[in-house]
């Protein structure tokens, strides 16, 4: 399966790196392919080291204005013109989306992908894995949307929310 992954390109705090070399581990080992924004930096680079030691497959989707940050382990490697051709890649390669923490990049790309799929234009699993509660406040303001009427979808249909890297594989087993 391709998972495609958003997540910080920043280093971060172990209470956020463990669970993501946890779930790279997983990845690897189960034999996915990670499909991510192809750069070394942060978090990015510690889930692709960790999908590869662990015997998974590394597609990069990066861009030319992050070039320099590319990751050159990739078994792919492909270099997109713009931030937005970068995403509509990124879910194109997707059998699965799962969101790590992340920041404002993180959540560029994930919105989009929600309302494609609210809109029936991909139907592919989307998982995030809250770590820390992180995106609590997400889940609280989704919430809101479905309970108010702005989603023409229940929620349950269009993301997951996931603790722990084995609770995200098995919400995608699932799915």
């Amino acid at each position: 399966m391709n998972i495609t992954v958003f997540c910080s390109a920043y280093s971060l705090d172990e209470r956020y790196t463990a669970p993501a070399a946890e779930f790279a581990r997983l990845l690897g080992e189960r034999g996915h392919t990670l499909v991510w924004g192809g750069s070394h930096a942060g978090l990015m680079g510690l889930l692709a080291d960790g999908v590869k030691e662990a015997g998974g497959r590394l597609v990069g989707i990066s861009v030319e204005l992050l070039a320099h940050k590319a990751y050159e382990g990739a078994d792919e490697l492909v270099t997109a013109p713009d931030l937005a051709d970068r995403k509509a890649r990124l879910l194109e390669r997707a059998d699965a989306v799962v969101v790590l923490v992340g920041g404002l990049g993180t959540l560029d790309e994930v919105t989009e992908v929600l309302e494609l799929k609210k809109h029936a234009l991909h139907d592919k699993p989307v998982v995030f894995l809250d770590t820390e509660g992180f995106y609590a406040g997400l889940r609280t303001q989704l919430e809101r949307m479905e309970t108010e009427g702005f989603l023409p979808r229940p929620l349950a249909e269009l993301v997951v929310f996931a603790t722990t890297p084995a609770e995200a594989f098995a919400a995608l087993d699932r799915l």
